[in-house]
């Protein structure tokens, strides 16, 4: 008889893979950068993003005191810092709703660009065999936005891997 493996979500692979470097980083999990647009609205997650957030030391008596607030830094697109300056308060509010506790107390922006900065030059076109394997694979997918966004995926990796 043939074992199943066990399914697993894509969140709990990517944490595991990546969340030791957003440790070092100061945040406690990748839930920030994933739920940072249902924090501060998509318009303003274009164009800032969180990167590390510093937490104040500790005295060694204080170990059982509930942890000062820590400071967020934001890589902000210059454009958009003065917005951000005035809508600090509100985003830190919301930061804290969000975790249930008081973790970020204020915000430091550093100016940067946002969205990795030079465009990737646009896939090469796919072989029409391989552009058939993938639409075979997915055939049989019976929920069509499921389909369509795994078509989607198959045909990046089959491009990425021609490259």
């Amino acid at each position: 008889m043939k074992r199943m493996a066990r399914v697993k979500p894509l969140a709990d692979l990517v944490e595991a893979c990546i969340g030791p470097s957003f440790a070092a980083q100061g945040f406690a999990s990748t839930d920030i950068l994933a739920a940072w647009p249902e924090i501060v609205g998509e318009r303003l997650a274009r164009h800032c993003q969180p990167s590390k957030l510093e937490w104040p030391r500790r005295r060694r008596r204080d170990e059982e005191a509930r942890p000062e607030p820590g400071t967020l830094v934001v890589r902000v697109d210059g454009a958009f810092a003065l917005e951000l300056q005035h809508l600090g308060p509100i985003v830190i509010e919301r930061i804290n709703a969000h975790y249930g506790w008081a973790c970020v107390g204020r915000i430091v922006m550093r100016q940067g660009r946002i969205g990795g900065g030079a465009r990737k030059a646009a896939p090469p076109p796919l072989d029409p065999v391989q552009r058939g394997e993938v639409a075979l694979a997915v055939s049989k997918i019976e929920d069509a936005a499921l389909r369509e966004a795994l078509d989607r995926f198959g045909i990046a990796v089959a491009a990425d891997s021609k490259r």
